[in-house]
């Protein structure tokens, strides 16, 4: 009887206690695509425990794609969306450059959706992170230097993470990888003022909870980047010309 009943209690190894917290925290959103963790020494203190229980968590992590190893040696949180996906998209993009409107074509659908439903669900925690975003974005536009594609892309991932669907954030995390290593250096071509207008009119229309008006703010400011990037990328452009011939 006892044996039918009964069932032997399984000791769980302290790595795999740090592994199933951090995991837990990556699918309930509370760290997020590109979050770095703090360095071993502090993962220590903060989980009380040894040097190699961390480490084997986190190369357990690593190999079950939740976490990677980004630049300067630090660990950060892998978007979920990744993978298999970016090799062959990366390697379409050098061989054909235009097909980085197909991603932009994606990328209005899932934006359009985002805008839409952070209308609808946006926090006030999420509205001030969109109002602290365009703070910082206000009072770096008349400084020498300014990187458009990082506040850019702090701005929509943000307006992603207020529809509080995480698979959403996760996917957005990736697209703009994409984004960023295929056509950031045609940033430059962006009118910065222009974007913050934009981009201050989808936050307003999310404050006012108008999820059409905020569909169509968003909308508006994704054919104004395209049409500048396809001054510089579509063959025939008068940039395209200019830069095959300079110099």
């Amino acid at each position: 009887m006892g044996r039918q009943i009964f069932k032997p209690i399984k000791q769980e190894k302290i790595s795999s206690k740090i592994v199933n917290q951090i995991k837990n925290l990556i699918l309930e959103g509370d760290l997020k695509p590109g979050d770095p963790l703090p360095p071993e020494r502090e993962l220590m203190k903060l989980f009380n425990v040894s040097r190699p229980s961390i480490r084997e968590a986190l190369k357990s992590l690593m190999g079950m794609g939740f976490l990677e190893t980004a630049r300067g040696n630090r660990t950060v949180v892998r978007s979920l969306a990744s993978g298999r996906i970016l090799e062959p998209l990366h390697q379409m993009l050098k061989d054909d450059i235009s097909i980085v409107f197909d991603i932009i074509e994606v990328r209005k659908a899932i934006e359009a959706w985002n805008a839409f439903y952070a209308a609808k669900r946006a926090t006030s925690e999420d509205i001030a992170r969109l109002e602290d975003n365009m703070e910082t974005m206000r009072a770096k536009l008349d400084k020498d230097g300014f990187n458009l594609e990082t506040e850019d892309a702090d701005f929509h991932l943000a307006l992603s993470e207020a529809t509080h669907n995480k698979v959403q954030t996760h996917i957005m995390f990736t697209i703009y990888d994409i984004l960023k290593n295929s056509i950031g250096k045609y940033y430059t071509d962006i009118d910065i003022e222009t974007v913050y207008g934009q981009h201050m009119e989808v936050v307003a229309a999310v404050k006012e909870r108008d999820s059409e008006l905020a569909r169509l703010k968003i909308l508006e400011h994704l054919d104004y980047v395209e049409s500048k990037i396809k001054e510089v990328v579509e063959p025939g452009s008068r940039k395209a010309i200019e830069s095959r011939f300079a110099g």
